[in-house]
């Protein structure tokens, strides 16, 4: 059924200039929940998740795609939760420290200088370390409070 919510909700969200992260169903006693994340360039403002919502009501209501059971549509943008899976997140992130497991199990902590379509560049303890994304298990932004330099 996600497949399908999915291919609904791709077209609207990406009509207006967004990119699709994630969407999911999850069930409920009384009514179904539907997570829809997006996600742009810049980030998302609350003006936009507004606009999102009422554009995937629309077509969530003339479709039978989420069947005769009452549920809630939420729309979001993950923010700093949501792990590092595109070359568009790593773009989107530049300057910001991440964390990186690497598929050996090792961990790499650094900051973002650049990145492109095969790996990203970080700045770790002061020096340039290239991550190609075949090598990376995991990543995520790591929360700054009080940033010295920037």
């Amino acid at each position: 059924m996600s497949d399908q919510i999915e291919a609904l909700v791709r077209e609207p969200v990406e009509a207006l200039g967004l990119d699709l992260e994630a969407v999911e169903v999850k069930p409920g006693q009384s009514q179904k929940l539907l997570l829809v994340a997006v996600d742009a360039d810049g980030g998302v403002s609350i003006d936009t998740i507004a606009q999102v919502t009422r554009a995937l009501s629309l077509v969530l209501d003339e479709s039978d795609v989420m069947g005769s059971q009452p549920y809630t549509l939420e729309v979001s943008s993950r923010g700093l939760s949501r792990p590092l899976t595109e070359p568009r997140h790593w773009r989107r992130n530049a300057d910001r420290l991440v964390t990186v497991k690497l598929h050996d199990y090792s961990s790499v902590k650094g900051r973002i200088l650049a990145s492109d379509d095969d790996g990203v560049d970080l700045t770790v303890d002061g020096e340039t370390r290239r991550l190609a994304y075949s090598d990376i298990l995991t990543a995520k932004v790591t929360p700054e409070l009080n940033r010295k330099d920037a």
